[in-house]
């Protein structure tokens, strides 16, 4: 049987069990290596846990091989220009990777909105100041 009349604001404010559902974070795909499971992790922890949607593990999963790939190509890079000789065409090419990567890296985290362009707001944006500059007085 029901209580009568209206109800207390202690009874309104207790969330029934039955209300409340869990998202959970997404676990690294089994396809994905440690580093870069440890790079899923870390990503999937840092954003809300319902950022992820399923649609979106493929790009995150692809996003984290970017990642251990730039970082493995930057060792390179750093072992290339420490080497007693210098070959310009390895060092072009692998600034040449890197810059690849860079953009695949760029490209996922915007589409994913995790980059800065992708989660600033046009109206919170920086407005030019509207301070007059010494030059433009006349």
């Amino acid at each position: 049987m029901t209580q009568r009349g209206r109800k207390s604001a202690a009874s309104l404010a207790v969330i029934s069990s039955s209300g409340i559902a869990t998202i959970r974070r997404p676990s690294p795909p089994a396809e994905l290596s440690d580093e870069q499971a440890h790079e899923w992790v870390q990503v999937v922890n840092r954003l809300s846990a319902d950022w992820f949607p399923r649609e979106t593990h493929g790009m995150l999963a692809q996003y984290c091989r970017h990642v251990v790939s730039a970082r493995r190509v930057a060792q390179l890079i750093t072992l290339a220009e420490s080497a007693g000789e210098f070959d310009v065409r390895e060092y072009e090419l692998l600034l040449r990777m890197q810059e690849r990567e860079g953009r695949a890296l760029s490209s996922l985290a915007t589409r994913m909105r995790m980059s800065q362009q992708a989660t600033v707001h046009p109206e919170k944006a920086r407005k030019p100041s509207a301070v007059s500059k010494p030059w433009d007085a006349g």
